[in-house]
């Protein structure tokens, strides 16, 4: 694969929470590969991508090494990435919040410790949950998480 195509495909998947929301009709019949596309429809795959890097100029290292780290992912990695991309579109500005303080607590964590915090999680109720993120809140960051 080449190094322009993995790109765009890694681009592509930092635009896929925005097509989730809208679910696609299965295929009547199997999709071409890419080299069997037409320049059009090339092209209106492409575009989303184009136009984001277009317009945000100040993304384009972030969205660079994005692409570069999506090519080192295995496909159970990417799968997981997806998912969480898919998870984070759903919730409301105080999930992400919450979901930040998280993320942020669990940053510094060692291993075992990120472990440990994850089974205690689970083991709390709502209520618990929320005692913890009000003594934990989230840290402003300068940039907001991939949409």
């Amino acid at each position: 694969m080449s190094a322009r195509l993995a790109l765009l495909l890694a681009l592509a998947a930092g635009c896929a929470p925005a097509f989730a929301q809208t679910p696609a009709a299965p295929p009547a019949r199997a999709l071409p590969a890419w080299d069997q596309l037409s320049a059009a429809d090339r092209e209106a795959l492409i575009a989303p991508i184009r136009e984001r890097w277009d317009n945000e100029p100040a993304q384009r290292a972030r969205m660079l090494q994005h692409a570069k780290r999506w090519r080192t992912m295995t496909p159970e990695q990417r799968k997981a990435a997806h998912d969480g991309m898919r998870r984070w579109s759903h919730m409301d500005p105080e999930q992400r919040e919450h979901a930040r303080a998280l993320y942020v607590r669990m940053r510094g964590m060692d291993a075992e410790e990120r472990r440990a915090l994850r089974a205690q999680w689970g083991a709390m109720t709502p209520e618990q949950r929320k005692a913890w993120l009000d003594a934990h809140p989230p840290v402003e960051t300068p940039q907001a998480p991939p949409h």
